[in-house]
């Protein structure tokens, strides 16, 4: 999947944590949320192998719901991306 096919899903906020390893991507999500409205959606980018399931585990402790989690293509390279909306 192409990053470019999928523009459709709207963001309110976004973080690139490519190249980040744990717990790095979940701390800037963390201090976005923090700063975001109910309802919110929150887009973050991540190449480390573990990320999916540490968001889906800190969406189950945090209460924040994972609309969807998928990889996709960006400037060549093999990324994840998730998009989250504040609780």
């Amino acid at each position: 999947m192409n990053i470019e096919e999928n523009k459709d899903l709207k963001f309110d906020f976004y973080i690139d944590a490519r190249g980040l390893n744990c717990p790095l991507p979940i701390l800037k999500t963390k201090k976005a949320l923090s700063e975001m409205k109910s309802g919110q959606i929150l887009r973050i980018i991540t190449t480390d192998v573990n990320a999916n399931s540490d968001f889906k585990i800190f969406s189950k402790q945090t209460g924040n719901n994972i609309i969807i989690q998928r990889k996709c293509f960006m400037d060549s390279l093999e990324v994840t991306e998730h998009f989250l909306q504040k609780r």
